[in-house]
């Protein structure tokens, strides 16, 4: 896919978009396709289900790197994963997509929704949305969810899986050398590599 191919409308227009950021290979095509259709993406990188603290300064990093590259304002949430975790507590055998990752993704929206209301952003979407591994419907309800809560933001359900941004995704890894994490992030969902 060529550059800024897909052509992505925000509901009423919006030009500046808080983007909820989970790790930058992620957000590379998003980033990329929000910026050609003249969308300006704000990077907030809330993730504090990453475990251990070491592989998420490391998706941190990228992600800012990635943003500095580009000139895009990025922001660093606290970490909070004790926090996190406290609000997991009792689902820890969950299988992927249940309610464990559920929880998770209101409690990331929330706190996403929240900042975009703190910065007078009215609109707000999430790069989890563009793994195969995640269930779009639960990352969606999520954000509804999330705006439901947070007077004067909208999210934005657009589907980054389609137009050829999967692909694009995995050029711009290779054209910048990112980390590729293996698991999702929490203890919960590592799995073994080889």
């Amino acid at each position: 896919m060529s550059k800024g191919k897909l052509k992505v409308e925000t509901p009423n227009g919006e030009k500046r978009v808080l983007l909820h950021s989970c790790c930058a290979p992620c957000s590379s095509a998003i980033v990329e396709c929000m910026i050609s259709n003249c969308i300006e993406p704000v990077i907030f990188y809330f993730n504090p289900n990453i475990f251990p603290r070491e592989e998420y300064e490391l998706r941190k990093s990228e992600n800012k790197r990635y943003a500095s590259e580009l000139g895009l304002e990025f922001i660093d949430a606290d970490y909070g994963h004790e926090e996190w975790l406290a609000g997991v507590s009792g689902l820890e055998s969950e299988p992927e997509r249940g309610r464990r990752c559920a929880l998770c993704f209101e409690t990331r929206l929330l706190k996403a929704a929240q900042k975009a209301n703190e910065l007078n952003i009215g609109l707000f979407c999430t790069t989890l949305a563009s793994s195969r591994w995640k269930s779009k419907e639960q990352i969606f309800e999520a954000g509804r969810f999330a705006a439901s809560r947070t007077p004067g933001v909208e999210f934005w359900e657009q589907d980054w899986r389609k137009g050829g941004l999967s692909e694009r995704r995995n050029e711009i890894i290779k054209e910048r050398n990112f980390y590729s994490q293996l698991y999702c992030g929490c203890e919960f969902s590592m799995r073994k590599t080889p």
